[in-house]
């Protein structure tokens, strides 16, 4: 009879579900899941100055490593706000622990390490993890997330998910005040603004590439329409899918800003943060994955590959380690309306497949 540990999927799932907290702030998460650790006589490790934790079971050099995500998102729910795991980190956590749970008593002649990673909502938890030692001896890395229901439907699993890139802009435009009456004396920073938003919308790429570049905020004027504004603040949201394309729209947006600022006679100040890379998938991890899927589930649970435009810090490993043999497992849930919407919900019977899944997956890597 195989072994069964759905009912306690389900209820370390229930439990991070009600208890959620936000990126680097994961205090009572990451005691959970030490607590569970210590009843399973797992051993790991903590750090003094951030949460998360790593969790290893197996002997020998070779390591293989699985990450799951803890954070939540902080988010207005019924016009309250609140920690909310609308991303459905609780799950990761659930099937990562899970896998752990099916693989613990099995004879293992490799080390198998569990990263319990905080803030990936904040695009740089991963780094964190890689300082501290999350990548030392590993060979291979693989990661799980459920997927909405228009990427993947209920019962079927992917062996990877090929995430897009992503970086934001902030910036100010500082220009002068100036009378309604008398625009000549001033610098108006909405003409600077609307300069902008025409200038990223001729922003072109080979059609064959999938990228954006789109204003996503505009503060500018106070509580007198008479007056000019010669100071705004804009972000810009610049995403693609591949990590050279959004290097050199990058490159092009420095240079438009810069080229508008002197047209205008205009100071333009900006800064690029919270950058996320898109995936580098390991075509050898990616093979481990699927045969993992047919072995548990068979061929008709198969999946191809997911491409989605959103983002995740998990390819930071690549990044840092690039020979490092890489993939996400995406797991269909029928999870609607969508992932960071603050009623998300999932059909829970696919906690116990991902679990599965990606225990065989570890155990063949």
């Amino acid at each position: 009879m195989k072994e069964n540990f759905e009912g306690q999927i389900l209820d370390w799932f229930d439990h991070f579900h009600d208890n959620p907290e936000v990126s680097w702030k994961e205090f009572k998460t990451t005691e959970t899941i030490a607590g569970i650790l210590d009843e399973l006589g797992v051993t790991y490790k903590r750090f003094d100055d951030v949460t998360g934790l790593f969790a290893e079971i197996g002997e020998g050099e070779e390591v293989i490593a699985v990450r799951a995500d803890i954070d939540a998102l902080w988010q207005e729910v019924d016009g309250v706000w609140q920690g909310n795991h609308s991303c459905g980190h609780d799950a990761n956590i659930s099937m990562v622990l899970g896998a752990l749970m099916y693989l613990k008593d099995k004879p293992l002649h490799k080390k198998i390490r569990f990263i319990f990673q905080p803030a990936e909502e904040k695009g740089n938890g991963s780094i964190a993890m890689i300082e501290r030692g999350a990548l030392d001896n590993v060979s291979h890395l693989f990661g799980v997330h459920l997927r909405p229901a228009e990427e993947l439907p209920l019962g079927k699993v992917t062996p990877s998910i090929h995430h897009g890139a992503g970086v934001f802009l902030e910036g100010k435009i500082i220009g002068t005040d100036a009378h309604g009456a008398r625009p000549h004396q001033g610098k108006n920073a909405i003409d600077v603004v609307a300069a902008i938003h025409q200038f990223i919308k001729s922003l072109y790429f080979s059609p064959f590439e999938s990228y954006s570049a789109k204003l996503t905020k505009i503060v500018a004027g106070g509580g007198s329409v008479n007056i000019i504004p010669g100071t705004a603040e804009f972000a810009i949201d610049v995403r693609a899918q591949k990590n050279d394309v959004l290097n050199q729209l990058q490159s092009k947006i420095d240079e438009g800003l810069g080229g508008i600022g002197a047209l205008y006679g205009i100071e333009i100040k900006w800064n690029w943060y919270d950058f996320v890379p898109g995936a580098e998938v390991s075509i050898d991890a990616e093979a481990i994955a699927r045969e993992a899927i047919r072995s548990v589930a068979g061929d008709e649970v198969l999946a191809p590959s997911v491409i989605t435009s959103g983002a995740d810090d998990f390819h930071f490993y690549t990044i840092r380690k690039p020979e490092l043999k890489a993939t996400m497992v995406g797991v269909g849930a029928d999870l609607k309306p969508g992932l960071h919407h603050p009623k998300m919900t999932f059909d829970r019977s696919a906690l116990d497949l991902g679990a599965r899944i990606l225990a065989e997956t570890l155990q063949r890597a």
